[in-house]
């Protein structure tokens, strides 16, 4: 049946060949002659023309099988892609007119705008067909959103996570780092793209101390033991407006897999702090419900962020992570913190 389609599909392509360029009747007559013609639907023909009666009697003798192996077609065999016609452009690019697709027991055809799908899975063989279809899966440029979703911590000036016994170490739990981006994407060639965009960054660094709370002090942050109170929660949050940009390589593009293949990504970021504030929930040892101290001061955050940013991906999944090049703090008026998040973008 999937044999059948495809030359189904070549006659089809054969005809349309043909409507510019067939003569006028008296010359068909002619032609016709030495012709085969196959009528399909209401008024649709296909013409095979022959330059001799050798090669007539020849086509006469072939099957419809010894026609599809004397195309001599070349298949993707990890794809399961067959391009039966392409059409080359002046500027050396190519553009698909006839592609297929096997997948075990369903076949697609893509022929310009019409979608013809065969499922041989059941008993009986099942054909849908659909038109008005774009089939550009790779354009030059697009545009979309994001989001990210993932969890925060920090290194400190020695290149390591702060231990339990620092006042500020960051519980992972709780750490969330949440961002929405619209982003754009250029194509510069085949599976290789310039992504470039801005967005949104709300971060969200929760003591694993609950027992500490940041405050400003009179030169820089501190982070005060509550002894007086049962605390809950402890945390320093800040948002920021970021612009980022990345080069991509997408290899299942490039071997044209789709999205079957490895994306990888990175590129430098750079943002303008929003809003700060510390939240610290605690209650009282006495018995009360539970209270929040909240200081929307900024805690000497600095006002900008730089870092870069790393992507991989594979199918429909990506991971994602940020480094910050500078510190979380202002000089002086904190421990030397350098942001680091790793997560999932949607």
């Amino acid at each position: 049946m999937k044999k059948y389609l495809l030359l189904f599909c070549l006659m089809a392509l054969v005809q349309i060949g043909f409507a510019s360029t067939m003569p006028s009747n008296d010359v068909y007559k002619t032609v016709m002659s030495d012709s085969v013609v196959v009528e399909f639907g209401k008024s649709g023909k296909v013409v095979i023309i022959v330059d001799s009666k050798e090669d007539f009697e020849k086509l006469k003798l072939m099957n419809i099988n010894q026609i599809i192996r004397e195309l001599d077609l070349e298949e993707n065999e990890d794809s399961g892609e067959l391009t039966i016609v392409e059409i080359k452009k002046k500027d050396g690019t190519t553009k698909e007119v006839v592609k297929v697709r096997e997948d075990w027991e369903e076949t697609e055809v893509y022929i310009g705008g019409m979608r013809i799908l065969v499922d041989e899975s059941g008993e009986n063989t099942k054909v849908r067909v659909e038109s008005g279809l774009k089939k550009n899966s790779d354009p030059p440029f697009r545009t979309y959103f994001n989001l990210d979703l993932g969890v925060n911590n920090y290194l400190d000036g020695s290149g390591s996570f702060p231990t339990s016994d620092n006042p500020y170490a960051v519980k992972g739990w709780g750490s969330w780092n949440v961002g929405i981006n619209w982003m754009a994407a250029q194509k510069l060639s085949k599976g290789f793209y310039w992504d470039f965009g801005i967005g949104f960054q709300f971060y969200n660094f929760k003591f694993e101390n609950r027992d500490y709370q940041a405050v400003r002090g009179d030169d820089m942050i501190d982070f005060t033991q509550r002894v007086d109170v049962d605390g809950f929660k402890s945390k320093i949050s800040a948002s920021y407006i970021t612009a980022m940009t990345m080069l991509e390589l997408d290899f299942g593009k490039m071997n044209d897999n789709g999205r079957k293949g490895l994306r990888i990504a990175a590129g430098p970021y750079a943002g303008y702090r929003l809003g700060g504030q510390s939240k610290y929930v605690y209650r009282e040892l006495g018995g009360s419900g539970r209270k929040k101290d909240k200081q929307n001061t900024g805690l000497y955050l600095n006002n900008f962020r730089y870092g870069v940013r790393g992507e991989v991906g594979v199918g429909r999944i990506t991971f994602f992570s940020t480094y910050d090049l500078n510190n979380l703090f202002q000089e002086g008026k904190g421990p030397e913190l350098n942001p680091i998040t790793f997560g999932i973008v949607f």
